[in-house]
């Protein structure tokens, strides 16, 4: 197998800002960083330096790459918001930052209000609302929108609708930071034009002319010998400018960012490759996920033209599988999936006697007429064995002529059902890249579905079973005395001293907790 010749690829690599992600073996990215100069970056890791090498963590880490791919950028901004998404996305084993749920912020601004206001948010909800950003600087986007609603006379207050009441606890309208519209100081289709006015100039409108005139007025302080000033002016300025250096708001798996990947491209060679008589549209792939068996969950991913079509994502829980079974769970969540397709299909319409039941199916997804569209190609993650079970089932169900390949993780092997040895692609061919992609993809869901049920039953307790138990209660009882076994040993009377807990219940209930 070619191993990929990383300082002549590096090499390659422009000088230009971007984010860069570093894979491992088995193709998976292991880390995530930025570069205001990719070249110049990536060398600390493809020629680095004895003083690099000290660091024990970047040498481990230069120790693990096997390849990697990069996407251009136009600035800093744009890198930030980039490298946060992947990072979030993947979440590498060597990247700390930005593995959490935190978000950058952006900026709400409400529409329909009679008065609206603008509020710093970290999630994007779908109310109707126009957002803007994400802004990378929190402090200079909060020390911008402050100047936008003293400049403009905005109201900051919290209430949907002030009034007089409201009023009565605001300053803003003495100190002339608030045109007091609540006040009638103003009409409200003024305030909602300053409103506007302020907007615009967050979404990129009149910036020189501000900026310019924020400049007039530094200057004229300092001719004026008014430092203070001038300092202040000269602070606002900067955050304006940070606040609204243009950035692209990037999507996950943006198909339209310059790089290494290209959709249309490495689909021609996965066609060439696994010998298709045209590129896969749309691709499936399933992968497996347990902890300890505690909970077993499948994954079932969907890529159209080579991108990730989010809204054809399925998850499930595996039910008919004791303990960690790979082979079984596949099975059963192989069979769930196209015994769904087939049935619906057969129940909207009549399949022609003696026809091929895929063929069948392609044919309704060409008319347009399928509840459910069947796809080009199956991957299922795993080696012989797991496509082999992948297989029987499929056969069961009358879509033995579906295309299926398995992708084992340890070489990168494709398996054939027809074939005894296995395809093996250069590492870095397009074909192979786009199989990986696939495959992370559906990992990362399923790992994501099982974080998300381990999270929910560490918020589950045993002691929710006991009939009469009320969060409340629980809240009390888990602050007080911590663990269920150190509730065991616990007297009646130890209970009974916690607000709303009765000494008849306390007895009841520990009876029960001793006898479960």
């Amino acid at each position: 197998m070619a191993k990929v010749n990383l300082k002549a690829k590096w090499r390659e690599t422009p000088h230009r800002p971007g984010v860069y992600l570093m894979k491992g073996a088995g193709g998976g990215v292991i880390y995530v960083g930025k570069a205001k100069d990719l070249h110049r970056r990536l060398a600390n890791y493809f020629s680095p330096s004895r003083a690099t090498l000290e660091n024990g963590k970047t040498r481990a880490l230069i120790a693990a790459i096997e390849d990697f791919d990069y996407f251009e950028v136009r600035n800093e901004q744009e890198s930030l918001i980039l490298e946060q998404k992947l990072i979030k996305e993947y979440r590498p084993h060597y990247n700390v930052q930005l593995r959490d749920d935190k978000r950058y912020f952006l900026l709400r601004a409400p529409r329909g209000e009679e008065l609206p206001r603008f509020s710093l948010v970290r999630l994007r909800r779908d109310d109707g609302a126009r957002y803007i950003g994400p802004f990378v600087h929190s402090t200079a986007l909060k020390e911008t929108v402050e100047w936008l609603n003293h400049r403009f006379r905005l109201r900051t207050c919290t209430c949907r609708m002030p009034d007089a009441e409201t009023y009565r606890h605001c300053h803003d309208d003495v100190i002339r930071h608030c045109s007091a519209p609540c006040m009638g100081r103003i009409s409200a289709e003024e305030y909602r034009a300053n409103f506007e006015s302020a907007l615009a100039l967050l979404e990129g409108h009149s910036r020189k002319e501000h900026i310019d005139a924020l400049t007039d007025e530094m200057n004229a302080a300092a001719e004026a010998l008014d430092f203070e000033r001038a300092a202040r002016l000269r602070d606002v300025r900067e955050n304006i400018l940070k606040t609204l250096e243009p950035a692209r708001r990037f999507m996950r798996r943006d198909a339209e960012l310059p790089g290494t990947v290209n959709p249309e491209r490495d689909l021609a060679e996965l066609a060439d490759a696994l010998g298709m008589p045209q590129p896969p549209a749309i691709m499936e792939c399933f992968d497996i996920s347990n902890l300890s068996g505690n909970h077993i969950v499948a994954s079932m991913v969907r890529f159209t033209d080579g991108k990730p079509d989010n809204a054809a994502y399925r998850r499930y829980r595996i039910r008919g599988v004791d303990g960690q079974n790979d082979f079984a769970s596949m099975l059963e969540v192989v069979r769930r999936r196209y015994s769904r397709i087939v049935n619906e299909s057969s129940s909207a319409f009549q399949k022609p006697e003696g026809a091929d039941t895929y063929a069948w199916l392609k044919q309704l997804r060409a008319e347009g007429k399928a509840p459910i569209t069947v796809p080009d190609l199956v991957v299922v993650d795993g080696g012989k064995g797991q496509l082999s079970v992948a297989m029987d089932v499929l056969a069961e169900i009358g879509l033995q002529s579906m295309p299926v390949v398995g992708l084992a993780k340890r070489d990168e092997e494709v398996f054939f059902p027809d074939r005894d040895e296995p395809l093996v692609l250069e590492r870095d061919c397009g074909a192979l890249r786009l199989l990986q992609r696939l495959r992370d993809e559906a990992h990362r869901f399923a790992n994501n579905y099982n974080e998300l049920l381990v999270r929910k039953r560490v918020r589950e307790s045993k002691l929710d079973a006991y009939p009469s138990m009320t969060p409340r209660r629980k809240e009390l009882l888990l602050a007080r005395f911590h663990t269920v076994p150190n509730l065991r040993t616990r007297t009646a009377d130890e209970l009974a001293a916690l607000p709303g807990i009765s000494k008849p219940w306390a007895e009841r209930f520990l009876d029960w907790l001793r006898e479960h």
